[in-house]
This record gives C-alpha cells, structure tokens and sequence, in this order.
C-alpha cells in the first residue's frame, strides 16, 4: 500500500482528491493537513510514502514543506495552479506536479512515477531534492522561511530572523537571536537552495547570515574568528576568510 498525506488548505480540493484516488486501491490515505506547519508535524507523526502538497497555504508553503524534509522522504507531488514557469521546473525533476484542477488521467500518471520510483535509489537519497533545487536556485526563488522543531512541534523562521545554521552531533540546527532548533534536511542540502546574498558557508558546519556578523578578527595561520549578533563566535576555515571578508565588504 502507498500511505497518503494530503495537504491543502482548501478542504474542496483534498475531497476531489479522495474521491480520485478511491479509484487506486493500493493508496490509502492516513492523514490530511490544512496548512505548512501541520503538514509537517504529520508527515513526521505518520510517515507517510506520498504526500500531495498544495504550494500557497497560510503559515508555510508547500515548497516549504518540502524543503524541510529528512528521511525518510515521502515521494511528493506537487498540486499547483502556479504559473508555466514553475510548471517547468517541476517538468524537469523528478518529482511531479498536478494542475488544479485535478484530472484523473494526469493523477493516474503521477501516481505511476511514485510507484515506478520507490524501489530506485534517488527515492532514497537523503540529498536528492530536484523540484525544490530547481526552483530555489532560480531568480528570486531562494526560500525566506525555514520549517524548524522544537519537541515535536514545528516553528515557521523567516530568514531575516536566522543568524546561522549549525551541523553538531549529526544534528543540523537553526540559531536565531534567543533560541536554537532543529531541523531535517543536511547542512549541505540547505546550502543549494539558500540566497548566496544573504548567506555564506564559513566551515564544513556552519552557514551564517552575512547581515549577523558584527566583528571579523584574524588569525596569524589563515583562518579567522567572527562575532555574530547573539554573541556567538565562529571560526572561519582559511580557505573560506578571505571570501567571507570580500562578501562582508561588499
């Protein structure tokens, strides 16, 4: 069986959906989700294979949703009315994408590719995220929210609220100015699909916000040591010092 989440805040368009997808006896739907943060509060508590995943709802979009995955990573499809240029980035990644509103050949064929692909190892690797790469690497389409938890509740961060994300203990972290949560996707992950404007790697486990760094202090071997706005301080590899000090200056 295919367990199912369906997520969208109109609940018009996730009873098209169960109706279309009584039609497929092995998908089974555990759960629904109204908005971002609930979405990913049970994609965590049900670990569901599939999600469908609106894009525009209230709290946290469906791309946000998405690009806070961990693993185990639901396959995703994408329900959009978004216009043709996201449409063809979604073409073009291996997840797929359903235009509202909804027709049963079109969900017939997506749910094919789930099927085709869940035995293949990109729907496994925890670092495969092409839809979202794909548009978060595009003008404009950098992510300015982040999902993050704290127990087992999620928190909406906008991005000018982030002074840096941390990779501890096989754990990556979102620092803000009064606290620190967790978050699923890698260091690695985050750093494809964050805004190179607003923010620079300074080691293999950190990424800071370039706004947040107060000071900048050298050191005679190369590296450096920064201070950011919630007083923390970070060394910055000697490869990365001189680069961080050029995006500083600019």
């Amino acid at each position: 069986m295919i367990r199912t989440l369906l997520i969208d805040d109109e609940q018009p368009a996730r009873e098209r959906l169960k109706q279309l997808l009584a039609a497929h006896a092995d998908v089974e739907i555990v759960g629904e989700a109204e908005d971002g943060v609930q979405a990913a509060e049970q994609i965590s508590e049900l670990v569901p294979d599939l999600v469908f995943l609106d894009i525009q709802m209230p709290g946290a979009s469906g791309l946000d949703v998405a690009a806070s995955l961990g693993q185990p990573r639901p396959a995703v499809i994408f329900c959009t009315a978004f216009d043709q240029y996201a449409v063809d980035a979604f073409e073009l990644s291996a997840l797929d994408y359903l235009l509202k509103p909804v027709n049963r050949a079109r969900l017939a064929a997506a749910l094919d590719r789930v099927r085709a692909t869940r035995t293949s190892p990109a729907a496994t690797d925890p670092e495969s995220d092409p839809a979202i790469e794909q548009l978060t690497q595009a003008a404009g389409m950098a992510p300015t929210r982040f999902l993050a938890r704290r127990g087992a509740r999620f928190r909406v961060i906008p991005a000018t609220d982030v002074i840096a994300f941390t990779f501890v203990d096989s754990v990556t972290h979102v620092l803000t100015a009064g606290e620190q949560l967790s978050m699923q996707p890698t260091l690695a992950a985050l750093a494809r699909r964050l805004d190179p404007n607003q923010f620079f790697q300074v080691s293999r486990t950190a990424i800071i916000r370039l706004d947040a760094v107060k000071e900048a202090k050298p050191f005679t071997d190369g590296t450096g040591e920064i201070v950011l706005a919630n007083g923390q301080t970070m060394i910055v590899a000697r490869r990365r010092w001189r680069e961080l000090l050029d995006r500083l200056g600019q």
